[in-house]
């Protein structure tokens, strides 16, 4: 994978949109009835990175960091200003925020997710660019501290034990992250006068599987 680990100024990701994006084949029988079926296991993320452009400044920076990221050619890190923690966006990350596994007494590298519920369905979204220094994790709600009990790979988003948790032991975790991406355009097409006008460049940017 060409990944740069480096985050996109989350300044100006801060005034972007966009969101979650799901792929559903819809077959209308002759009975109207239909059948529903997705290729897809995870939902695709699309933003518009020139909506965060409030200054001429702001563009020269997106211009330098397209530039260094060779347009689509190498993928980076978003921050999603409107989902980048393990718990509600007006709270403090905590150990218990997602549940990610349940020991067998024998496994020790388990991989963070994000779980969405409504009602009884849950989708758990696997978190692979955890944010240095926020990852929190617990075994049956006691703490863990890291670098004694665990480590984290924040390039894949696997955490790894010292110890196996027992057999049904439950493995807690919090974190913030970003969403990994890259340019969904090789070109950048801005003009001064345009800016000042109100208009924004468009910059789409698409998430990547990693």
């Amino acid at each position: 994978m060409q990944f740069h680990e480096v985050r996109f100024p989350a300044n100006l990701s801060f005034g972007a949109i966009g969101g979650p994006e799901r792929r559903t084949d819809v077959v209308t029988l002759v009975n109207g009835h239909e059948e529903r079926n997705t290729p897809w296991a995870h939902s695709r993320r699309h933003y518009d990175a020139g909506m965060g452009m409030r200054s001429l400044d702001d563009v020269e920076a997106l211009i330098a960091f397209f530039e260094a990221r060779r347009g689509q050619m190498y993928g980076f890190r978003w921050k999603d200003w409107s989902d980048y923690k393990s718990c509600l966006p007006s709270q403090t990350v905590a150990y218990d925020d997602q549940v990610i596994a349940y020991g067998d007494g024998e496994k020790t590298q388990f991989q963070l997710v994000k779980n969405y519920r409504s009602a009884e369905h849950v989708y758990a979204r696997p978190i692979t660019k955890p944010v240095l220094g926020t990852v929190r994790l617990g075994i049956d709600a006691d703490e863990l501290r890291e670098g004694v009990h665990y480590s984290v790979d924040v390039s894949t988003g696997v955490v790894s034990l010292a110890v196996a948790p027992g057999e049904g032991e439950e493995i807690t975790a919090g974190f913030e992250f970003d969403v990994p991406v890259r340019f969904d355009t090789d070109r950048i097409r801005s003009s001064v006068a345009s800016f000042q006008a109100g208009e924004v460049p468009d910059v789409p940017v698409i998430e990547v599987r990693v």
